[in-house]
């Protein structure tokens, strides 16, 4: 039976602020990238949330991002290499810190927002990452963009990569994510989510939106948790793939990735 793994961005809320619902996401997804309190997080959300995704054997990923929580993560930065790799090193091993509080274990690292999109095709920052990861434990599974470069570059340095597509967002003809400032970048309805996703495992291709098919690898899915709709995003594209005959688990580290 082919298998896919689902994950989402959780962990984020902050004090007062609440970003979306990690209890009902967590009864869904089979991976969840924590906030590592650098876009997102406070220690004490971050560790119920740990706490919670260790009851439900779903298995954790550090969400690593830029210092920036007043943009969320989402602004280009140009940090040297030197502070990179030490803010890398700080969140994976802050997570590690409240995994193991938690009773779970961090297994692989999801980079967030700007520095995920940044690292896949700038060489710099991407080694920086890697260097980083391997510090800490070249054990770590790397969560990289289908298609970018980065994947052939961190595999040369060693580590595991597991290749992400995103269920909620838009693709270019060339396998590039759609920006977020353009119209149609962020997906909203479930049906058709889940139908593209199916698609892409099934076939390995998905609809751009220019209406052409790209071709996709991925091993995991992503559902964004701060988008208002991703419960029922999550919970359509599970249903759906499981109705195609396709099985939901959490990659988890364990094996080599394709």
């Amino acid at each position: 039976m082919p298998v896919i793994d689902i994950n989402s961005d959780l962990g984020e809320s902050f004090g007062a602020w609440t970003m979306g619902d990690d209890a009902a996401m967590l009864d869904i997804v089979s991976s969840a990238n924590v906030a590592c309190g650098f876009h997102a997080g406070d220690p004490a959300g971050i560790l119920r949330t740990l706490k919670a995704a260790g009851r439900r054997g779903v298995a954790i990923g550090a969400h690593v991002g830029y210092r920036d929580l007043a943009g969320f993560g989402r602004r280009n930065m140009d940090p040297s290499s030197e502070e990179l790799v030490g803010d890398v090193i700080y969140q994976i091993g802050a997570l590690k810190g409240l995994a193991a509080a938690a009773g779970t274990t961090v297994t692989y690292v999801k980079p967030h927002g700007a520095l995920y999109n940044t690292i896949a095709h700038d060489q710099r920052q991407a080694s920086d990452v890697i260097t980083a990861i391997r510090s800490v434990d070249p054990g770590l599974v790397l969560m990289a963009l289908a298609g970018s470069p980065l994947i052939a570059q961190a595999r040369a340095a060693g580590l595991t990569v597991v290749a992400e597509a995103f269920a909620d967002r838009a693709y270019t003809a060339d396998g590039q994510l759609v920006s977020r400032r353009e119209k149609g970048s962020v997906l909203h309805d479930p049906q058709e989510i889940a139908q593209r996703i199916v698609r892409m495992v099934k076939d390995g291709v998905i609809r751009s939106i220019d209406g052409s098919d790209v071709a996709i690898d991925a091993q995991s899915v992503c559902v964004h948790g701060d988008s208002p709709d991703a419960v029922a995003i999550a919970r359509h594209l599970r249903a759906g793939l499981e109705e195609a005959g396709l099985s939901v688990q959490p990659f988890s580290g364990k094996a080599e990735a394709r």
